[in-house]
């Protein structure tokens, strides 16, 4: 077991050097072979030619690549100094990039959202993980009546309409004709309650969504499951349902489920676009929709990074967890 953790461990490092070095050269060097100029895209609002050349200097876009990967790299660790164009900026540690437009420290710019992303995103995965897999275990093993019907309706309902639909459908109908509740953000720390009923209505917007994909898939799979050759030996064996159900069937259905619902977790939390843009929360996914319409590349930068480590850290906890969840793998 601990060897494998520590191969999954180096594995990851690999993963994020490639992904951090893909993301660079996207950035950095695709414009040098298509003829842009990179500093004209990082520079700020004075677009002069001194100021263009003073960030090419600053970012060491003169350097190869792997130098300015390098770069890149340490500061996260150990901060960074951008020297050139008469001045030097420090970036302390973790410096995920300085962003010319607002003259701000990326990092800066993206600490304090992150908590409000995570708190959305880890709400609404509690719900529809709950909601969703409930839903589909009951349609599976009511396959073919009027419940498991009702439920793949609603599922299908959920997958096929737009989340930005169902948002607004819900400010419409909660916020501004029952007065019920505000999505509104609140620090946990200043009021859980007004945190609470502040992210009510993202949760169940983005868990909607979700639990609907989550129920079909745990339908689908459970029904699968059942037919299964050790599911009838249990039966067999005179197991009463709820340990059949429990101890066996669950086992091998959470399976796929908890493969999905680490590389969905891992992507919201590099933020929800449409839900926070919606009910103007200011997450990460807001943060990267505004960074986008004011071509602020190196914001763009950062959240696509912290996206992708949240990705790769997510399927590493639902490789550990296979062992747990199914006794069939084995870490060795």
């Amino acid at each position: 077991m601990l060897a494998y953790i520590v191969r999954r461990l180096f594995a990851v490092v690999v993963m994020l050097l490639v992904v951090t070095f893909v993301t660079l050269g996207i950035f950095f060097l695709i414009p040098k072979l298509t003829g842009s100029d990179p500093a004209a895209m990082f520079v700020g609002k004075q677009a002069d030619p001194a100021s263009i050349e003073g960030v090419r200097q600053k970012l060491g876009l003169d350097d190869p690549i792997l130098v300015q990967f390098w770069h890149f790299v340490s500061g996260i660790f150990v901060g960074r100094d951008y020297v050139g164009g008469g001045d030097t900026i420090h970036c302390a540690a973790p410096c995920f990039g300085y962003s010319f437009k607002t003259e701000q420290d990326v990092w800066l710019m993206l600490v304090d959202r992150i908590p409000v992303t995570v708190s959305m995103v880890l709400g609404a995965a509690v719900l529809w993980l709950v909601m969703g897999v409930s839903t589909g275990v009951v349609s599976a093993l009511r396959r073919g009546t009027m419940i498991d019907r009702a439920a793949m309706v609603t599922a299908l309902a959920g997958v096929s309409l737009p989340i930005y639909f169902t948002a607004m459908l819900a400010l419409l109908v909660f916020r501004i004709q029952l007065g019920w509740l505000d999505a509104k953000w609140v620090p946990f720390t200043e009021s859980p309650g007004s945190w609470f009923m502040g992210l009510l209505l993202p949760w169940v917007t983005l868990a909607f969504l979700y639990a609907a994909m989550y129920a079909r898939l745990t339908r689908a799979t459970m029904l699968e499951v059942l037919g299964e050759d050790y599911i009838r030996t249990a039966r067999a064996k005179g197991l009463t349902e709820p340990v059949v159900l429990g101890k066996h069937a669950m086992r091998s259905t959470m399976t796929p489920i908890l493969t999905i619902f680490g590389m969905d977790l891992g992507a919201l939390i590099g933020g929800a676009i449409l839900t926070e843009t919606a009910f103007n929360l200011p997450g990460l996914g807001s943060a990267a929709f505004k960074a986008v319409g004011d071509r602020d590349l190196p914001l763009i930068l950062a959240v696509t990074l912290i996206t992708a480590a949240a990705v790769v850290v997510m399927n590493l906890v639902v490789d550990l967890m296979y062992a747990v969840i199914d006794p069939r793998v084995r870490l060795a």
